[in-house]
């Protein structure tokens, strides 16, 4: 008789909490719902908080709210801005008048340039040289050569930075630059640079590098964005002289490591009005970052007459992130693949298509047009290489032809449309690219660049395996049911 009080409140403690979890889990779901976001995502979301008692609610707060209806920054604050804007509203003008008189490849891409000049503000330029680095050997060369070229002004941003032997070169050279009075500064990435250590950070700021980390997640305290990571890769040198695409700082893009072997990757060196484009994108992260400190000046935005080069190639630099209204690259590669006539080349090391662009690739495909999906055979993620694979049986069964690359780890982003359009950038063919993280594309209107993408994409494919329905079928069931499990995951990945 002596135990049954005890037994009596446990039991109606443990009634009071399962109800009160209940009314939370309801709660939760409910905010869920009232999101709008993609169904797919929500009912994933419901699954996983319904199904994983405390853990789904701890994942959902980390990994799953939306924060783009929040907007972490506003562009308007900044007052160098407004020119682009102004840049913008006259284009839209020029560009909306039949009348008004464009080039071939202009003309041709008018709704995509619009949708573009629309939903990211994304002036477009067409005075630009633009060298396509189509390896780490040739990327790291021209980076270390206009690092050490550097007079005035040096702004990274990158994803991953390691500190192995590319990167203590490229740090020893901003160091230097540093102490010799270049203004040099350095963004990255939390969670894509965790092996920096404190010593070599301590090290760049002694030496008068201004360094800022992208979101710090700090444990036990994560932040409730851990989820929106920055994955640009952007190098600005004295605001003349830029690059831009897939390539991180590291070793991996030079020599082999481990059972993915060498990374193979594709990035640009640009000149002439984009690297203004590309400075804008820095300096809006650096004012996120640093309380509101705006770089302005002819250090950073030198006059157009000094970024004038002898070529023209029309370029607009497209960014995407949970600062902004719209799914802006997503949106454009929508529009560049409804719009393809003849053919649709892709290379993407991690395919997980939200269903606009799935929908949008198989129409193509059953349309008549030539699409190929370039996907590495290996991956550096379990997960996403399995639900990667998930996808491949519809994309055949619509007359999509997939390539497996077998020469290393395939991590280029490129897409190529009619030997016109070209998109080189760090926006991989995901959700997570499209919704999630912060990133940047250069939207290209040029059949020469583009000719040189595709026959770089060709070169990729003989190192590839066409993959076939036949020998796919005949998989193992276990990697099928691998495939099914990721693929229902994939809205969260």
């Amino acid at each position: 008789m002596t135990f049954a009080l005890p037994l009596i409140q446990l039991a109606q403690l443990k009634l009071l909490m399962t109800v009160a979890y209940t009314i939370f889990i309801i709660v939760v779901i409910g905010f869920i719902i009232h999101d709008k976001r993609d169904p797919v995502k929500a009912l994933a979301w419901i699954t996983v908080i319904a199904l994983l008692p405390v853990v789904g609610i701890v994942l959902y707060i980390l990994f799953g709210r939306n924060h783009r209806k929040e907007k972490m920054f506003n562009l308007k604050e900044i007052k160098d801005l407004e020119q682009f804007e102004r840049i913008c509203r006259e284009q839209l003008k020029a560009i909306c008048d039949p009348d008004f008189p464009l080039s071939p490849e202009i003309a041709e891409y008018r709704g995509i340039i619009t949708l573009l000049l629309n939903n990211n503000k994304a002036p477009l330029t067409t005075c630009n040289r633009i060298r396509v680095l189509n390896n780490g050997r040739d990327t790291f060369a021209a980076i270390l050569r206009a690092l050490r070229d550097a007079k005035e002004t040096i702004n990274l941003e990158y994803y991953i930075f390691e500190n192995d032997r590319i990167g203590s070169k490229v740090a020893k050279i901003l160091m230097e630059k540093a102490r010799a009075g270049v203004e040099v500064r350095f963004i990255y990435d939390d969670v894509g640079s965790w092996g920096l250590s404190p010593k070599f950070l301590r090290e760049l700021r002694r030496a008068g590098v201004q360094v800022r980390c992208f979101q710090p997640v700090v444990f036990p305290w994560l932040t409730s964005k851990i989820n929106y990571r920055n994955h640009r890769k952007i190098i600005v040198v004295d605001g003349r002289l830029a690059f831009t695409g897939g390539i991180n700082i590291a070793d991996r893009y030079l020599v082999r490591r481990g059972k993915n072997g060498m990374w193979r990757d594709t990035h640009l060196q640009l000149e002439g009005e984009s690297v203004a484009m590309l400075q804008t994108v820095f300096t809006t992260d650096w004012y996120f970052l640093n309380k509101k400190e705006t770089l302005d000046g002819k250090k950073f935005f030198p006059p157009p007459s000094v970024l004038t080069v002898d070529e023209e190639c029309a370029v607009q630099i497209a960014t995407s992130g949970p600062d902004s209204d719209w799914a802006a690259i997503m949106q454009a590669f929508f529009s560049a693949i409804t719009h393809a006539r003849e053919h649709i080349y892709i290379s993407s090391p991690y395919f997980l298509p939200n269903q606009a662009v799935l929908t949008a690739l198989k129409v193509a495909a059953l349309g008549g047009i030539d699409v190929r999906v370039m996907l590495p055979s290996r991956s550096d993620s379990k997960m996403v290489y399995w639900a990667t694979r998930s996808y491949i049986s519809e994309l055949m069964e619509a007359g999509i032809k997939v390539y497996f690359y077998r020469k290393g780890f395939n991590h280029s982003k490129i897409i190529m449309i009619d030997s016109k359009f070209s998109s080189v950038g760090t926006a991989n063919m995901d959700v997570r690219s499209f919704e999630d993280n912060f990133e940047v594309s250069a939207i290209i209107y040029d059949p020469h660049i583009t000719r040189e993408l595709e026959s770089h994409f060709f070169e990729d494919l003989r190192n590839s395996l066409l993959l076939t329905p036949q020998k796919w079928d005949k998989r193992s069931d276990l990697h099928g049911i691998y495939e099914s499990f990721a693929r229902l995951l994939s809205p969260l990945l």
